[in-house]
């Protein structure tokens, strides 16, 4: 199995435990008389068998994120981080730039005016250049986790 199918498989895996929880939480209280629409304890049995098949898939995606390399020798976990980080970079500036852009409307000329302390137009420019970085690398971790098969 390919290191991007292991990932595939993961969020499917989340997906059954949330779908399970949901499940589950409806089913252990009923009114007096009742019965749930499904068993509490199987329910259990198949969340504990996907929580235990998901523990073993994240070592292995985990194990192989640690020895699989971009072209350039950095780990996928290590890129993994820089991408995390570029991101968090560039939601941090968005987030100032927003701000800068926010529309100050004034009744009167007698009230507090408010002027931006950044140049947006360079903010953007940085923003810009974290989206590009962003997406080339993370192109590079996807076809590394195309062509790596999964640790087992």
């Amino acid at each position: 199995m390919k290191l991007a199918e292991a990932l595939l498989e993961r969020k499917s895996l989340k997906q059954k435990i949330e779908s399970l929880q949901s499940r589950l939480a409806e089913s252990v209280m009923v009114q007096e008389g009742d019965k749930p629409v499904e068993d509490p304890q199987v329910l259990m049995a198949e969340l504990n068998e996907a929580t235990d098949a998901l523990e073993t898939l994240i070592k292995q995606i985990n194990a192989t994120n640690n020895v699989a390399t971009l072209p350039d020798g950095v780990s996928v976990s290590e890129a993994i981080v820089s991408r995390d980080l570029l991101r968090l970079r560039r939601e941090t500036l968005e987030q100032v730039a927003q701000s800068t852009s926010m529309r100050q409307n004034r009744y009167m000329r007698t009230e507090v005016r408010f002027v931006p302390t950044i140049d947006s137009a360079e903010l953007r420019k940085r923003i810009d250049a974290l989206s590009k970085s962003w997406r080339e690398l993370d192109a590079q971790i996807q076809a590394v986790n195309w062509t790596t098969e999964l640790a087992t």
